[in-house]
């Protein structure tokens, strides 16, 4: 018999009737206190219970983990020797996130004989997905799209929102919560630049190339007042239909709808508002631009982030030369 009570020590032993108890008053509080979705609390829930199983296997004492058990629980979920799914490192990280948030609850309800020793131990390091940027004719497909009026009330005014937010998203790199952001003392059109307010609410002065500042022009003089009308006078430059300021929600749908108008196939994955800051980056430097500026220019802390692009361009470039070079061609 297993410690926790199962027939075979890597199969599916009972929990515990503490950790079950502890398991029980977590999740309501997760529910009841941060609000949390059904699914999302049986995702909770499994990845916990197999958390405490490997506890009861091990007769570790939930409130006496030290942090050399979890890095020893990380290891069977990535190998399966517990008898579970290998899981990759996202999937384990998605864990060890479920777990930190038991043991700072139970350090909170002063259970823990032993703190949080979550706080300790790494998260799994994830491997740098590479961004799938646009060719520039898909750019400018989905640039089109968005200025083609639709139906309905406010149709015309609406074609040039999408087309103006569209271009500034492209136009600037800027994130989605960034453009939706916006204020109209942001923009000075006199200067081409706008002031964007990013993570942690660092603020940065980004160029604004002609293309976004001319669709910007006409929305401002010919779209936005008419959306201005039913709102409180909000300052925000994209404005909803109701007047006040375009969520990042209502933003995302434009590009959803500019994307199933461009009738884009053969992609990757599916357009979104980051896909234009990507293409953006991308298309900097495959024209020229130098790794740092273009940091400067996304707002990225680390330049580890912003060399993902420099990956896209060389492979890219790679492409380029396979297909072209005569040599490269047969191989040599």
């Amino acid at each position: 018999m297993s410690p926790g009570g199962g027939p075979n020590p890597f199969g599916e032993p009972s929990l515990r009737p503490g950790d079950r108890r502890i398991l029980e008053q977590y999740l309501s509080h997760l529910r009841i206190e941060r609000g949390l979705a059904a699914n999302t609390l049986a995702a909770y829930r499994r990845d916990l219970e197999r958390y405490l199983r490997h506890l009861a296997r091990e007769d570790v004492d939930l409130a006496a983990v030290e942090p050399e058990r979890l890095t020893a629980w990380l290891q069977a979920l990535r190998t399966g020797v517990d008898g579970g799914t290998m899981y990759s490192a996202a999937s384990a990280a998605r864990s060890l996130a479920a777990v930190r948030g038991l043991h700072a609850f139970l350090d909170d309800e002063r259970v823990s004989r032993t703190g949080d020793p979550t706080r300790v131990v790494p998260t799994p390091s994830l491997p740098g997905r590479l961004p799938h940027p646009l060719a520039l004719d898909q750019v400018e497909a989905l640039l089109e799209a968005a200025g083609r009026p639709g139906t309905g009330r406010d149709a015309a005014e609406r074609a040039l929102r999408d087309r103006a937010l569209l271009e500034i998203l492209y136009g600037i790199g800027a994130r989605i919560s960034e453009a939706t952001g916006l204020d109209l003392d942001d923009v000075d059109r006199d200067q081409r630049s706008a002031i964007l307010r990013g993570k942690g609410d660092k603020q940065r002065v980004v160029p604004v190339g002609r293309y976004a500042l001319e669709a910007l022009d006409a929305y401002l003089t010919r779209g936005r007042p008419t959306l201005a009308r039913r709102g409180a006078g909000t300052p925000a430059v994209f404005l909803g239909s109701r007047g006040t300021r375009l969520t990042r929600q209502a933003a995302w749908q434009v590009v959803q709808r500019a994307a199933g108008e461009a009738d884009l196939a053969d992609l990757p994955e599916p357009i979104s508002p980051h896909t234009l800051r990507h293409s953006y980056a991308t298309h900097l430097l495959h024209g020229g631009a130098d790794v740092r500026s273009v940091q400067e220019l996304l707002g990225h802390a680390s330049v580890t982030t912003t060399q993902l692009y420099t990956q896209v361009t060389v492979d890219s470039l790679r492409e380029t030369h396979a297909g072209a070079h005569p040599r490269a061609r047969r191989g040599a």
